[in-house]
This record gives structure tokens, C-alpha cells and sequence, in this order.
């Protein structure tokens, strides 16, 4: 098979994909004649053939799949204009504490936020399937301890943790949390459009501060109501670090 019809398979297959594809899944496509870096290689020449395009394709923790460009969320936007309920300033911290600090206990959480944190909100993370259970701290109780998945880095564009921005004292985090509300509303599929490395580059940790949250500040909100919590959105309870 010559390197155009390798490329119009892989094309195809990643096209077709519900979810991300792998490197070994996609060799399966040529019963295995393609080496690993041959068919990287090919992905790499079909992504350079797609730098025009309204849509791209992009390699994330999962594997390969093509999704829409950031700029193109406008536009397409408008097919459906309903947004999904946003999750609040608390659930956003929450999840950035289990992304930068884990695997972590509720306990340790709540150490951090100074506040109790609402058994449900981790449910909302784990049915989402961005926060998972990887086991059991070896003290009183056996506390669970949570990590963020590989759907969590696939809907914020990363291969990796490693990719997450880095924390910096001082400065302003509002970047990092539009980018896991945008993930959160609009879950990166060949229609809709991911959030980027770039985006999530522009972010950064918070500082420490506590405060105390109302009752039911953890369910999710709609885009116009005010941080829960009872703060103006302007501080944060995240560490420095």
C-alpha cells in the first residue's frame, strides 16, 4: 500500500471514531504491516494536510482524533444554542485541586479549601468520568483517593499531566477555570471542539484564602449566577505552590 492510501485509511478510521484512537489500534487497520513510527509518521503528514482546515487532528492522552478548531466553536455554537448547566466556582476548585495535587482524600480537599466539600460534586466528576477512584490511603477509615483520567485530559486537549499549566504565585487563574468550564460544556467530539493545550496554557493556581460555602453550592448552576461560595469570583481557595 502506498502512502496515500495508507493516509485516506487512517483518514477514514479517525474520522469515523466515536473516541480517540490509538497508535496500535490504528496498525490493526494494515493487519499490522505498518510499523509504530511509520504510522506516526503518516499521522503527522495527515495532520500537516489538515493545518488549513476548520477541523484538526490532534494526538491526546487517548490516542488520535480529529475535532473542530477553538475558533469554529462560534459558529457552531449556533446549531445549539442551549447551553448545558456550568458547574460552579466551587466544583471547578475542587477539580483543579484533584488535577494538580493527587491522588488526593476528600479529607485533603477539604484541607485545602477550608470548606467541607459536598459528596455529590465528586459524584458529578465521577459520572462525568473525570475523577476516578485509584485507591485507599493506609489510615483511620481508608479514605478514597482520586485522580482525574484519561477522558479528563482528552476533554481538555492533553496527552498529559505534564501539559497542565504550571503554578505560579500571584497571578490570576480565571484561564484555567474557562477552559474546564468549557470542557464541561462542550466535550471535545469531531462537532465540537476541545480545549486546547493553548488555552489550558494560559492558566495557572490561585492562592490560598478560606471561605465559607452555602448550602448546596455544589450542585451546577447556569452561566449567569453568582459563585456560590458568596465571593465575587475574584479570589480563590487553591494553594501556591
Amino acid at each position: 500500500m502506498n502512502t496515500v492510501d495508507a493516509k485516506r485509511v487512517l483518514e477514514t478510521a479517525l474520522i469515523c471514531a466515536p473516541l480517540p484512537v490509538s497508535v496500535r489500534d490504528l496498525r490493526a487497520l494494515f493487519d499490522d504491516a505498518l510499523g509504530t513510527d511509520t504510522v506516526k509518521g503518516l499521522l503527522l503528514e495527515l495532520q500537516q494536510d489538515w493545518a488549513l482546515r476548520g477541523v484538526e487532528l490532534v494526538h491526546v492522552a487517548s490516542g488520535w482524533r480529529f475535532q473542530s478548531r477553538p475558533e469554529m466553536r462560534v459558529y457552531l455554537d449556533r446549531l445549539h444554542p442551549e447551553k448545558p448547566p456550568r458547574y460552579t466556582r466551587a466544583a471547578l476548585e475542587t477539580l483543579a485541586i484533584i488535577a494538580y495535587k493527587q491522588p488526593v482524600t476528600r479529607g485533603d480537599i477539604e484541607d485545602i479549601r477550608g470548606v467541607t466539600v459536598n459528596s455529590l460534586l465528586i459524584k458529578q466528576f465521577e459520572d462525568r468520568g473525570w475523577v476516578e477512584v485509584i485507591g485507599h490511603r493506609e489510615t483511620v477509615g481508608r479514605p478514597a483517593l482520586l485522580a482525574t483520567t484519561r477522558q479528563f485530559l482528552d476533554d481538555l486537549g492533553l496527552q498529559s499531566l505534564d501539559q497542565l499549566p504550571a503554578m505560579q504565585a500571584g497571578v490570576p487563574q480565571q484561564d484555567l477555570f474557562k477552559a474546564l468550564d468549557a470542557a464541561a460544556e462542550a466535550p471535545a467530539t469531531p462537532d465540537a471542539p476541545a480545549v486546547t493545550a493553548a488555552v489550558a496554557q494560559d492558566a495557572v493556581a490561585p492562592q490560598t484564602a478560606a471561605a465559607e460555602e452555602k448550602d448546596g453550592a455544589d450542585a451546577p448552576q447556569t452561566a449567569a449566577v453568582q459563585d456560590t461560595d458568596g465571593r465575587d469570583g475574584q479570589g480563590s481557595l487553591l494553594p501556591q505552590v
